[in-house]
């Protein structure tokens, strides 16, 4: 059995003491916990397949925390983040969680609030990382289907009967059948319901 994987926190402060403090509190509670001074050099290390957060400063040289929160977006580096600033207001908080971060904490804070914060984040990510990994599944799954089986599962999971599927496709319906039952087993759908909500994942058009 694959053992858990260790949650990494990730810190980006300019602040030397506050990122060693930061880090001391995280790994205080059994996380691993990574620092960087700068965003750059965060986007320099390697990815990570196991839960992450990000504990993010608002106010950094070159960049500010709520651009580099931008900027992850559009390279599509998805992390939950917890902003951090001596200088926070509310339209700058309301413009953070706006834009998916989890907290916006205002220095000094208490190192609950921090931790209550980074293990939502984490399980944020945990949970993202899980829906990823069965969209991926059944994606893979999708993929072993014939041409033919996934025009029948486009047509079967839009509520046509059998005997309809057969005139729309030109085949006969125990062909249809053969290819319904092909899909039920190659998807691993214990339903109709089941094979329906399947694609509603996938987002398939209906008669692909």
């Amino acid at each position: 059995m694959k053992p858990a994987a260790v949650p990494t926190v990730f810190i980006i402060d300019d602040d030397r003491g506050m990122r060693q403090a930061v880090q001391d509190l995280v790994e205080s509670v059994g996380l691993r916990a990574e620092s960087f001074a700068t965003g750059q050099e965060f986007l320099s290390r390697q990815p990570t397949s196991d839960p992450s957060c990000l504990v993010l400063d608002v106010r950094l040289p070159q960049m500010s925390g709520l651009d580099f929160q931008r900027r992850l977006t559009e390279i599509g580096m998805q992390i939950p983040i917890i902003f951090i600033t001596a200088h926070g207001d509310v339209p700058m908080s309301v413009r953070a969680l706006k834009s998916g971060a989890v907290e916006f904490l205002t220095k000094p804070f208490r190192d609950q609030d921090l931790l209550d914060a980074i293990h939502q984040a984490l399980q944020r990510d945990r949970t993202a990382r899980e829906q990823q990994a069965a969209i991926h599944e059944l994606y893979e799954r999708y993929q072993t289907l014939t041409a033919r089986e996934r025009e029948v599962m486009g047509h079967v999971v839009a509520g046509m009967l059998n005997k309809q599927v057969a005139s729309e496709i030109g085949a006969s319906e125990a062909t249809v059948k053969i290819h319904r039952g092909n899909v039920m087993q190659k998807m691993q759908a214990g339903s109709l319901i089941e094979l329906v909500r399947m694609a509603d994942k996938l987002k398939l058009a209906l008669h692909t």
